[in-house]
């Protein structure tokens, strides 16, 4: 199936979630502080126009070059002089004005240096016309933005370092020692380091699967599939796992319309490799935040145009605070919900990485989750 590149430009990963993209283009509805100026420029240059058509007028009659009728001079002296007390009024109000303007200005410009040269810790204060207030205030909304995502990348560096040294010790250490003797190479410990490296091998794989997305080059090889049994599959895959939790691993049909033992009735058009991913990564964090004798279940429900996927536990949940950042990249709990420590392990890719494909899918992903009652991931996949 040929891919095509849409035409709609890739949203960068630094994007609010709550703002859509691309933006809207207005013509400075909401900013209409340059409007304004050029307002009072318009009337300044026509009062100035005024006081300069008197003054010429006056100096020509002086001259002799124009001869304006004596009933006219009268009223003419006090109409200069009140619109000259007025454009010097208009004068001095334009330059206060432009203090106001131009003062905050020269403070986000020096602020603006600051964080092109790594400074993301600097603020404006937020003062001046309401128009200045709120650039102000989106330049520290921006600024903290970056802060944030500067800590989060030094984090990941961090993380990344350490989850990539660990299993490379092992590896290393325990090859060193096959060589020196005091290891047997017996298949106990060759097959634990075939483990080590597929370890390491996954967390590769996560960093370039994040990467192709994030540049809006994810491919898809979509075809037909049984999608109940790439579940029944992916389920099994964690069955051992889930034995020595004694947590219990089932499949729910939602939807009163599906037959047992139809084999075409989910068969959609999807990533198999992708959606085993998503499902392999949702059902694993389930398993690592249920308790002893607990329940993970995958739900599907069949509609019009679409499929519904949930995969719930019965964890202790997720902060208020934390949910809505569950699916940024670097996420890690603990990170952004108030806590001292991220809790969460890994590297905060894998819910990043989730939303990726299933958005490369066409569909959506939601979180809800409550402090002491678990947390539902419901995914929506428009199928044919």
């Amino acid at each position: 199936m040929p891919f095509h590149f849409s035409e709609r430009p890739h949203r960068p990963p630094w994007w609010p979630e709550n703002e859509d993209w691309p933006p809207v283009q207005g013509r400075m509805r909401h900013n209409p502080l340059f409007r304004r100026l050029g307002c009072a420029l318009f009337f300044f240059n026509l009062l100035g126009f005024g006081v300069f058509f008197l003054a010429a007028a006056w100096i020509a009659n002086f001259l002799g070059l124009v001869r304006i009728p004596a009933g006219s001079i009268p009223w003419m002296v006090p109409l200069g002089a009140g619109l000259l007390f007025l454009v010097l009024a208009i004068i001095a109000m334009g330059v206060f004005g432009f203090r106001r303007v131009f003062n905050p200005l020269d403070d986000m410009l020096e602020a603006a240096g600051r964080v092109a040269g790594g400074d993301y810790s600097a603020r404006v204060k937020e003062r001046g016309m309401p128009g200045v207030r709120s650039l102000a205030r989106a330049f520290n909304n921006m600024a903290a933005r970056l802060y944030l995502e500067d800590e989060r990348r030094r984090n990941f560096l961090a993380d990344t370092t350490h989850e990539l040294r660990t299993p490379l010790t092992v590896i290393q250490g325990n090859l060193e020692g096959m060589l020196d003797g005091v290891y047997p190479a017996d298949e106990a410990n060759l097959r634990m380091l075939l483990d080590e490296t597929n370890l390491l091998a996954g967390l590769v794989e996560d960093l370039r699967t994040l990467a192709l997305a994030e540049s809006g080059t994810l491919r898809l090889k979509k075809e037909p599939t049984d999608l109940l049994m790439l579940i029944r599959d992916t389920l099994t895959a964690f069955q051992s796992k889930a034995d020595a939790t004694d947590v219990s691993l089932v499949v729910e049909a939602l939807d009163d319309n599906f037959i047992p033992g139809n084999e075409n009735a989910l068969v959609v058009e999807i990533d198999p490799g992708r959606m085993r991913q998503v499902l392999a990564n949702l059902v694993s964090n389930a398993l690592r935040y249920s308790p002893v004798g607990g329940l993970v279940s995958v739900r599907y429900r069949l509609a019009p145009g679409r499929i519904n996927l949930d995969v719930a536990d019965q964890g202790s949940g997720i902060p208020p605070a934390d949910l809505q950042h569950v699916f940024e990249r670097y996420y890690k709990s603990g990170d952004l919900g108030g806590g001292t420590s991220s809790d969460s392990g890994g590297m905060g890719l894998g819910l990043a990485i989730v939303r990726h494909i299933v958005n490369a899918h066409g569909g959506s992903i939601e979180a809800d989750s409550a402090p002491g009652h678990g947390t539902t991931m419901h995914i929506t996949i428009p199928v044919s």
